[in-house]
C-alpha cells in the first residue's frame, strides 16, 4: 500500500469512528428537525465535534471555534464557568431551508415547527426560519445551517444560540426567562 492510501484509510476510520459515536438522541432530533444525514464529522482546531451533511471547510470550523470563544468569553464576563469547553459542544450542520431572507438577503436558515410561535410575526405557515436552534441542553448540541459564503455569521449563530445552553447549565431562572424568544427578546442575551 502507498502511504498517501494508508492516510485516507486512517482518516476514513477516523472520522467514521466520530461520525458513529454522536449521542443517538440527539442525533435523532438534529434528523427530525432538518431531515437530514449527518454523515461527516469532524473536530475543530480547538475541540469542539461537528456533525454534518458535507465535509465543513477549515474556514467553517474556525468559524465555530470562533463563535464558542466569544460565547466563553461574555460568560465568564458575567461570572458563569461551566460548560466553557470547545469539547463540551457539538455542532450539527444541516442544509439550509432557505438561503434569502424576506428582504432578499444572504441568511441560510433552518425551518422548525412554529410550536410556541403560532400565530407570531415568525410564523410561515406553521413552520419559522431559525439560524440555529439548540437540539440538547445536555449534551450541549447546536444545529445550523450550512453556510457557503458569510461565514463569519456562523461565528454569530453559534455564540448567540449558545447563549442558552450556557445559561442552562449556571442560572436556570434566566435560562427560562430567555429560552426562547415568543415572549420578546433577542440576542445577544449576555452582554
Amino acid at each position: 500500500m502507498t502511504k498517501n492510501l494508508i492516510l485516507a484509510l486512517a482518516a476514513t476510520l477516523f472520522f467514521s469512528s466520530l461520525a458513529s459515536s454522536q449521542d443517538s438522541r440527539v442525533l435523532a432530533e438534529a434528523t427530525r428537525i432538518s431531515g437530514d444525514r449527518f454523515a461527516v464529522a469532524a473536530v475543530t482546531p480547538r475541540g469542539a465535534h461537528v456533525y454534518a451533511v458535507s465535509g465543513p471547510s477549515v474556514a467553517v470550523l474556525n468559524a465555530v471555534d470562533k463563535g464558542l470563544g466569544d460565547l466563553f468569553a461574555v460568560a465568564r464576563k458575567n461570572g458563569y464557568y461551566r460548560r466553557l469547553k470547545y469539547s463540551d459542544y457539538s455542532i450539527y450542520i444541516a442544509r439550509a431551508d432557505r438561503t434569502r431572507d424576506y428582504k432578499g438577503d444572504y441568511s441560510p436558515d433552518i425551518a422548525v415547527g412554529a410550536a410556541q410561535y403560532t400565530g407570531s410575526v415568525y410564523d410561515q405557515g406553521g413552520f419559522i426560519y431559525a439560524a440555529g436552534i439548540v437540539i440538547s441542553n445536555d449534551p450541549c448540541s447546536l444545529l445550523i445551517a450550512e453556510h457557503s459564503k458569510n461565514i463569519d455569521r456562523i461565528s454569530n449563530v453559534v455564540r448567540y444560540e449558545g447563549e442558552h445552553l450556557v445559561l442552562y447549565h449556571n442560572d436556570r431562572r434566566r435560562y427560562m426567562a430567555t429560552m426562547d424568544h415568543s415572549r420578546g427578546g433577542a440576542h445577544p442575551i449576555l452582554q
